[in-house]
């Protein structure tokens, strides 16, 4: 999705993926079951080393968007915080979703691999 869709040829761009810190949540396609299965909607979470959490890589496939995938794996990635603060970058258009969670706009917009997104931060407090 991030790939052939947003145009962004990074596999793992920040060498977290197989942190063993990190988080991979992630529901099935519906068509196939087992080993060979594809991935219908995805969340990581990583470690920021400082008590953050950052919530990150959150996708669905296309023809599974529009389902609630995205708000199940959200409240599944929220229950890993155990209570420590979250950050994210949003894609800008998106900042209004994330802030059903608790998160709040951090700073200014930037352009990353030519989409606009925003930092957003979740107190440990929500």
């Amino acid at each position: 999705m991030f790939i052939a869709e947003q145009q962004s040829p990074w596999l793992d761009v920040d060498g977290r993926d197989l942190d063993p810190s990190t988080v991979h949540l992630w529901l099935p396609d519906d068509a196939a079951d087992g080993p060979g299965a594809r991935a219908a909607a995805t969340v990581r979470v990583t470690d920021e080393g400082d008590g953050t959490l950052r919530i990150g890589r959150v996708c669905a496939a296309p023809s599974y968007r529009g389902r609630g995938l995205i708000r199940e794996l959200m409240r599944a990635a929220l229950a890993e915080l155990h209570g420590r603060a979250a950050v994210l970058e949003a894609q800008s258009h998106l900042e209004p979703m994330y802030a059903k969670y608790g998160f709040v706009r951090e700073g200014d917009e930037v352009i990353e691999d030519g989409i606009p997104h925003v930092p957003m931060r979740r107190p440990a407090s929500v």
